[in-house]
């Protein structure tokens, strides 16, 4: 669950960040991995629908993951992200402790004018055309309204505003995560005792990225900021006191901390050698482009913490809604508890010896089992 900025997407993707995400090879699954249980194609002509649903792994539960209405390059372009982004929903939420399993739902954006409405209708009925093996919810793209048009035609939604309960926007949720994520690992790895006067580099001000950056301005951070759209920027500066950045520069950034708040593949063979901050954490899912570039990182000195990991906020909002758990106060504090793992995948990196990625990668993997 992330909401990004999409002209700061838009921009990004000429730097060629997403080029580094080879197209499948397989339409059962990704490289080198274990076929995804069940991959959907729905379409309706009628509204212009074409979405791919990715089940990855109902080991833990039912597939719960967000849907995302995109422009992409191609049909293979969107069913690669479908798979990386399901694959990323079953490791988040076994990281969590969820009692689901992992699956994402893109929706190729019609061109021109479309019937939005119509659109998340026929979205709804090949989601409940899956009789709850995929639970969705809101991700870049689409909204709560989005969410609630689908309630006439499944059940299996969540990210709602409900009258009375829990629920609704989990991007603030989201950006907690991150926050305490940060937090704990400046003091881990930077070996400082607070965010005072940390210099933290935010990738992309989207609805994750403005959260993060109110919660790190509060803690005493010193922000450097990168969007496309600069009324957004200029609410940044006067808000945060922040440093505008180049969209192109920010992965170089000055910065003790880098917060990939956009593209996916952002920290790739490109961008790797150039990076400054000696910790990343950020709302961006995907951020390594290849397995290769999380030990090119940890070679270089960086802390790089994995970001299936520290934004599992959302997943965490929309699954305590869906089940009609928890209260406002009681999810936060399920969220903060996100440090915890963090400092427990430090210790397990001092202790293994592996890279915080392939830390978190074989922690998470040992846990895609039924809970108890």
């Amino acid at each position: 669950m992330n909401a990004i900025s999409p002209d700061l997407t838009r921009a990004l993707s000429s730097t060629g960040s997403e080029a580094a995400q080879a197209l499948p090879s397989s339409l059962f699954g990704l490289p080198e991995q274990p076929a995804h249980e069940r991959v959907l194609l729905a379409a309706d002509p009628l509204s212009g629908l074409k979405a791919i649903i990715a089940v990855h792994s109902t080991a833990r539960g039912p597939a719960f993951g967000g849907c995302r209405l995109w422009t992409y390059d191609s049909e293979l372009a969107a069913l690669n992200d479908a798979l990386r982004l399901s694959q990323g929903m079953s490791l988040k939420n076994a990281l969590a402790d969820l009692p689901f399993g992992g699956g994402k739902a893109v929706i190729i954006k019609p061109v021109g004018d479309f019937d939005r409405a119509a659109l998340f209708a026929a979205f709804g009925r090949a989601v409940q055309s899956l009789a709850g093996a995929y639970i969705t919810a809101e991700d870049v793209g689409t909204t709560t309204a989005d969410m609630r048009g689908m309630q006439a035609e499944t059940s299996y939604v969540s990210g709602i505003p409900r009258d009375g309960a829990f629920g609704g926007d989990p991007s603030p949720k989201t950006a907690y995560g991150v926050f305490v994520s940060i937090d704990e690992g400046v003091r881990r790895v930077l070996g400082r005792s607070s965010l005072e006067g940390v210099r933290v580099a935010i990738q992309g001000l989207g609805a994750v990225g403005w959260h993060l950056a109110e919660y790190l301005h509060v803690a005493g951070a010193e922000l450097l900021v990168a969007d496309i759209d600069n009324a957004k920027l200029a609410r940044a500066q006067a808000q945060f006191g922040a440093r505008i950045v180049d969209v192109q520069q920010i992965i170089a950034a000055d910065a003790e901390v880098l917060a990939p708040c956009a593209l996916g593949a952002a920290l790739n063979a490109h961008s790797v050698p150039q990076i400054r901050a000696r910790l990343i954490a950020g709302a961006a899912n995907n951020q390594l482009a290849t397995a290769a570039d999380g030990d090119a990182l940890h070679a270089r000195g960086i802390s790089y913490l994995p970001d299936y990991l520290v934004n599992a906020g959302g997943i965490i909002s929309v699954a305590r809604e869906y089940r009609g758990e928890g209260s406002e106060s009681a999810v936060m504090a399920e969220v903060g508890r996100i440090r915890e793992r963090v400092a427990e995948l430090l210790d397990r990196v001092a202790t293994q010896g592996l890279t915080p990625a392939r830390a978190a990668d074989e922690w998470a993997r040992s846990k895609l089992v039924k809970p108890a």
